[in-house]
């Protein structure tokens, strides 16, 4: 078995003078890679590129940070575009307190009309936090009968718990970082079946390549790692965190 990238951006310009060596890349050495969108241009590059590559999917939705491009007629057409079979979530969508584009209330609004969205459409959800996640717990409580990802999972092992009947916790580049104690902490607590495995590329490379573009089959360094934080085989942690990846995605 081999690895997957549950959250990738590689409709980035970053990839756009070597991207074809890096799709040779991918079929060679990962399962599948998803591209996540984060506005609606993304989200059509994501389908574009899935429908393109077998071993691409996409995940449709509207960022926090770009709410302000959000409306009606947008809903509409993620809701369109959510039946291609190549779609597999809505995200990356939720609460950025961090940038604060848009006040609290108003990322709130459209986070729950994204939800509402997902369970429309019944698919998963990709979740983004970034210093709100009080809030985006207790928005995800409204949802019960939803699931789906914790991407770049910032909380501790104690909220994970609150989530773990429904979510998986996306763990990328971060957990490789020398300082970063909190989640290699969380990592070692999480029980291996709720892990999903990502990049976020271009963003957040893992060690040794911090500072460089990221890219999807860097995954292998998180998984490195991961087997090392909880003393388990690189092998165990492919196998069981690309099942759970299929799992939740439905591929």
């Amino acid at each position: 078995m081999k690895l997957a990238d549950t959250h990738a951006h590689i409709y980035d310009e970053k990839f756009r003078d070597d991207f074809d060596e890096i799709m040779d890349r991918i079929n060679n050495e990962l399962d599948f890679v998803v591209s996540i969108g984060y506005d609606m241009e993304s989200s059509e590059k994501s389908i574009a590129l899935s429908e393109k590559y077998e071993k691409i999917y996409s995940v449709i939705g509207f960022h926090p940070t770009e709410i302000k491009k959000y409306s009606e007629e947008a809903e509409k057409k993620l809701e369109e575009l959510a039946k291609n079979s190549k779609v597999t979530a809505i995200g990356e969508i939720g609460l950025d307190y961090y940038w604060m584009e848009d006040p609290k209330e108003k990322q709130m609004e459209i986070f729950r009309l994204q939800m509402e969205l997902a369970r429309r459409v019944k698919l998963p959800v990709v979740i983004h936090t970034r210093d709100a996640i009080e809030d985006t717990v207790k928005i995800l409580e409204e949802y019960k009968d939803l699931g789906g990802i914790m991407h770049c999972y910032p909380g501790s092992y104690e909220t994970a718990k609150k989530l773990m009947d429904r979510y998986y916790f996306g763990i990328g580049g971060v957990v490789t970082f020398k300082n970063n104690k909190v989640t290699k902490e969380t990592v070692k607590k999480l029980p291996l079946e709720r892990i999903v495995i990502e990049t976020d590329c271009p963003y957040l490379t893992p060690e040794p390549f911090r500072g460089k573009r990221n890219e999807p089959v860097y995954v292998k360094y998180v998984a490195e790692k991961i087997a090392e934080i909880k003393e388990i085989s690189l092998e165990q942690v492919i196998e069981v965190t690309t099942n759970n990846a299929k799992k939740i995605y439905s591929i």
